[in-house]
């Protein structure tokens, strides 16, 4: 999940001789982790290649006492994206592959494919930014040896090109699933094994691994962020989307490589590419690299690379012209992690943060737009089997109706001239569905008067699950 923050830094000039007091924020957090809250945190913060801060709140593992150090192996959910991104531009320079080569010319007998769209759009550099026509996509596993976490089946599953390649960002796990398949592909040794050998032992990061094997015993545990209990044993289904454990230590020296201030002589790329990694890529607009997100706050660019789920939450955070690293990592998520950063940045720069609290405001029911409204019908191409669905857009909202089954109203709906978005209940039964409650959601928009995009097969709102996507074409009903 994407987490984002609603505070904002003033950029004012600093002494780079003055050190920075932390105290405040170490207060709050000794009061305050390792209740049941946020059992575990880790701080660690560098500027200009100086580690300024690093430091271990709470436990690791509650249940056995373990504390949290700046050394544990915490959960980093997608920052593994910008480790991905990293070896992917290690092969790049040495000659391995081509960015702007079709993604299927590196994949083994499943290839990503689409009813409408030409794949051979869908190149390494689009699927890296976001932008290859994938779309969202999450599955958890048991192990690693569970047969869901196959990427040659999630691929032939759920490698549709919903969007026309090169058009549309649209955030999606399968996309860093298959680079880090490209990756052990193209290397020709294991995915974990290539990020060893390439990032993790030039920039010294001696507690990031995929697999625990020794570490296991020193890895933070993962606590439900509602019921605060511990949870179960689970892995990612696309290691080079989420798979990876690291300690602040090492995000903070993978950091500082992306600074260039890594204090070591063997940097996985060069500066061009480490530029090239952070420079927004076309059809983003303007909101992400390679595996970076990136925006503007008073004028100066911040650079990040973020995931959590909930039981788990990390943060890299870069200021270039400041030269300033920020890493936050936690075993749950709540308000207490929330904008931790900013609070940083503030002691940092001798400024306070702006907050700006974000109200949710109740969603007003938009008229249907000439070119949307009235009834239409068509399939949702499940790799099972696939689903007749009717949809009736009209000015009192939207209903639908799927497999013959009772129609139910759309909700959550948002629209404009050419775009459909809504959420409709899922129904156990449906090919392809979990076996609880699920709601389908329903992201269209419209190309030659047909609407065309992707039904997702996800949680409830609030839970956390996998979502399974699903190629969707409707065509106007005729009066």
């Amino acid at each position: 999940m994407v987490l984002i923050t609603s505070s904002t830094i003033s950029f004012a000039p600093t002494s780079r001789s003055a050190k920075p007091d932390f105290s405040a924020i170490r207060g709050q957090l000794r009061a305050h982790v390792g209740r049941n809250d946020v059992p575990g945190l880790v701080i660690a913060v560098s500027r200009g290649g100086e580690v300024l801060w690093e430091e271990g709140f709470g436990w690791a593992d509650r249940e056995r006492h373990v504390q949290a150090t700046p050394t544990t192996p915490f959960y980093i959910a997608s920052v593994t994206k910008s480790v991905t991104a990293t070896a992917v531009l290690h092969l790049s320079e040495g000659g391995k592959l081509k960015l702007d080569d079709p993604v299927n010319k590196y994949l083994g007998p499943a290839k990503v494919h689409s009813p409408v769209w030409n794949s051979s759009g869908a190149t390494i550099r689009r699927v890296m930014s976001q932008t290859s026509g994938l779309t969202t996509f999450s599955r958890w596993c048991i192990n690693a040896a569970d047969p869901h976490c196959d990427i040659d089946s999630e691929i032939e599953r759920y490698g549709v090109l919903v969007w026309p390649p090169g058009e549309v960002f649209d955030y999606s796990n399968l996309s860093y699933g298959i680079m880090g398949d490209i990756v052990a592909r193209v290397s020709a040794e294991s995915f974990e094994s290539y990020l060893r050998t390439a990032i993790f032992q030039p920039l010294n990061m001696q507690d990031c691994y995929l697999v625990p094997g020794d570490a296991a015993k020193r890895t933070s545990a993962q606590y439900d962020q509602k019921t605060h209990t511990r949870s179960p044993s689970r892995v990612s289904g696309h290691e080079g989307a989420s798979g990876l454990h690291c300690s602040a230590r090492d995000l903070l020296s993978f950091g500082m490589f992306n600074l260039k201030k890594h204090p070591g002589s063997g940097s996985p790329l060069t500066i061009r590419d480490i530029d090239d990694m952070h420079s927004a890529q076309p059809a983003t607009g303007g909101q992400y690299g390679f595996g970076w997100w990136i925006r503007q706050e008073s004028g100066v660019e911040i650079i990040s690379a973020q995931g959590g789920t909930t039981d788990a939450y990390a943060l890299l955070e870069l200021i270039p012209a400041k030269e300033i690293a920020i890493v936050v990592i936690a075993n749950s998520y709540s308000e207490l992690v929330r904008g931790l950063e900013h609070k940083i940045l503030s002691v940092l720069l001798g400024s306070s943060p702006e907050t700006r609290p974000s109200v949710s405001q109740p969603r007003e029911l938009t008229p249907a737009p000439a070119t949307l409204a009235g009834k239409w019908s068509g399939q949702i191409l499940t790799y099972k089997a696939p689903l007749n669905i009717t949809l009736d857009i009209g000015s009192g909202g939207a209903h639908s109706q799927i497999d013959g089954r009772p129609g139910s109203t759309v909700t959550n709906v948002s629209l404009d001239d050419r775009h459909f978005n809504g959420q409709v209940p899922g129904e156990p039964g449906l090919p392809d569905s979990p076996g609880g409650p699920f709601v389908i959601e329903l992201d269209l928009a419209l190309h030659d008067d047909k609407l065309m995009g992707a039904a997702t097969f996800g949680p409830l709102p609030g839970e956390d699950g996998d979502e399974l996507p699903h190629f969707i074409n409707l065509a106007r009903t005729k009066p």
